[in-house]
């Protein structure tokens, strides 16, 4: 499946408020491309990569020590409908968890994915790690 593209002036698929260039596109774009300030910034631009098939966006923006080689494509077809974040903690300075919904539906099948992410932050940029449930 290819990325999708969305308008400049489209709301993000994060569920911000703001547009998609203002909110998670800044993260997405070359320039900028992985650097969200903190762990939930990163985990919303991660959704949206999902949402748009940013596949190289994932991968660049998952922990080294837990990235996979590839990631499986997702089901032509998955709508994705909403996130929704529960909770951010940060730990310290370079660990941080982030509880959160997101929900999609496929073929009429409605699946709510409810995950504790953990991220690190490695010379100043944060990475996903691993799901801690």
């Amino acid at each position: 499946m290819k990325p999708k593209t969305t308008a400049p002036s489209e709301a993000c698929p994060c569920g911000a408020t703001k547009a998609y260039t203002a909110c998670c596109g800044r993260w997405h774009s070359a320039a900028q491309y992985g650097l969200a300030p903190n762990a939930e910034l990163l985990m919303r631009s991660r959704y949206s990569a999902y949402v748009l098939n940013l596949t190289e966006y994932l991968l660049a923006t998952w922990h080294p020590a837990t990235r996979p080689a590839s990631l499986t494509p997702l089901p032509d077809g998955v709508r994705w409908l909403g996130l929704d974040v529960k909770a951010v903690e940060t730990m310290d300075d370079q660990h941080a968890c982030v509880e959160f919904v997101a929900r999609s539906k496929l073929g009429g099948k409605a699946t709510r994915h409810h995950e504790i992410s953990r991220f690190e932050k490695i010379d100043g940029r944060w990475f996903y790690r691993d799901a801690a449930n």
